[in-house]
């Protein structure tokens, strides 16, 4: 998902999607201990989302708190 479609979620939406990839990253990793999965760059597909979603959490908690402060 790009970050522009990302920005148009709601931030309980971008916390579900966040729950998900979690999910789903942790299901690539029992795979990948297991020696099921063929796909190593899913690992770093997910992870770098987990980061956008983070980011854009973290953008919008940070406005609020601008504008609690004025």
């Amino acid at each position: 998902m790009k970050i522009a479609e990302i920005r148009g979620l709601s931030s309980d939406e971008i916390q579900a999607q966040m729950d998900e990839a979690r999910e789903e990253i942790m299901n690539l990793r029992f795979q990948q201990s297991t020696g099921e999965l063929v796909d190593y760059t899913k690992l770093r597909q997910i992870r770098r989302s987990i980061a956008r979603y983070q980011t854009i959490l973290n953008e919008r908690a940070r406005e609020a708190a601008m504008e609690g402060e004025e």
